[in-house]
């Protein structure tokens, strides 16, 4: 009984902080996107076709299942469909540069793509946002 009041304090206490949630979800939703695409595309290039679920990915460690259960994957034509649906708290609205996704085999997301041109430096800091 104690152990589940205290959690609860726990939680009014964190809830009720000034955390930055949307950036932290921006975060770990470009980390669960990132992630999603690095497997998928490596399935493709040990295989030579996208998967046909990502329940099909192999050699994925403990800490990918978070990002597994981020994301939603449709094998496509000639490629897939990625949508993100979960950073840290709900769906991020995320942004990446149009240059993210050349070569890449995405038909489909939720994600924004900028046309914005960017310097290797700057994409790679965009991307770790």
């Amino acid at each position: 009984m104690n152990k589940t009041i205290f959690t609860i304090l726990c939680l009014c206490m964190l809830s009720s902080c000034s955390f930055p949630q949307h950036e932290v979800n921006a975060k770990f939703g470009k980390q669960h996107f990132v992630s999603a695409v690095a497997f998928i595309e490596l399935h493709k290039t040990r295989n030579g076709a996208y998967p046909d679920a990502l329940s099909d990915l192999q050699y994925l460690g403990d800490w990918d299942l978070i990002w597994l259960y981020a994301v939603r994957y449709e094998k496509a034509e000639n490629g897939y469909n990625l949508y993100i649906e979960n950073g840290w708290i709900g769906e991020p609205e995320l942004a990446f540069p149009e240059a993210f996704r050349i070569g890449l085999g995405i038909k489909q997301t939720n994600v924004v793509w900028s046309n914005e041109s960017h310097s290797q430096d700057e994409l790679k800091k965009e991307i770790r946002l």
